[in-house]
């Protein structure tokens, strides 16, 4: 979970982009069709009809809300994020600016289990899985970077979850998926809370395309690395920065 601090918005007012919307209760075959479609295109799209029942987003946003409007010294309990738990930080100077605080866990329930005691009134409440997707608290602020390098928002949907193509997930489709900049804007009415779910193999996993996606006309554009490195780079670089050009061949 991340909670950015309610600071006004930025002045710029793009126009918003129509992501994809895919119903997931559609025919299997179409929908593998219409997210391949998507992240070839946008790298973002949304996904309605997901099977996540409304109570238990509302439950999700209720524990995140009540941990993070706790007094400091109650939140400072779940942490330091080494690199799990709770953190708190200024973020810039290259890409989004502006503070943030951050819940940061792993997928393991036994290490849920473990931490929830600091983190929520009811430990038993507190038990996310691991999903591929991104949530906010029905308040507008995401944005995602198109051609020209121009900022677009992405409406809120209280029906849909987010899901975008990552960078690993571009270099194992040889650069056919897109992983598109992405970032959050604030406002002074209401605060944000995002909820990100990433999926990530272990850190000697190797991580290269298949030689089916590497031809004469496509050559290879990333040398292999591991998650490992890819970690390790994320954080030496400053938010905007691309990780994956360190990985350019």
């Amino acid at each position: 979970m991340v909670v950015a601090s309610p600071n006004p918005s930025r002045a710029e007012k793009p126009e918003a982009i129509e992501l994809p919307v895919i119903n997931l209760s559609a025919e299997r075959t179409e929908v593998a069709k219409l997210i391949t479609k998507a992240c070839e295109e946008y790298g973002f799209f949304m996904v309605i009809n997901h099977g996540v029942s409304e109570e238990t987003i509302a439950a999700m946003e209720e524990e995140g809300l009540n941990f993070f409007t706790r007094p400091d010294v109650e939140k400072q309990r779940a942490g330091p994020a080494v690199p799990y738990g709770y953190g708190r930080k200024n973020i810039g100077f290259n890409g989004d600016i502006g503070e943030v605080e951050y819940l940061l866990l792993h997928t393991n329930p036994l290490s849920i289990s473990q931490s929830s005691i600091t983190i929520s009134g009811d430990p038993q409440k507190f038990c996310p899985q691991i999903l591929t997707i991104l949530r906010s608290n029905d308040v507008g602020g995401l944005q995602i970077r198109v051609a020209d390098a121009v900022w677009v928002p992405v409406p809120p949907d209280p029906t849909a979850f987010c899901v975008n193509v990552g960078d690993v997930l571009q270099a194992m489709t040889n650069g056919r998926f897109m992983s598109v900049r992405h970032r959050a804007l604030t406002n002074i009415n209401k605060p944000r809370m995002s909820m990100a779910y990433f999926g990530a193999p272990p850190l000697h996993a190797r991580v290269t395309a298949p030689p089916e996606l590497v031809t004469p006309h496509s050559p290879l554009l990333y040398r292999p690395f591991t998650w490992g490195e890819y970690k390790k780079a994320s954080y030496s670089l400053q938010l905007g920065d691309s990780r994956l050009q360190l990985f350019r061949k």
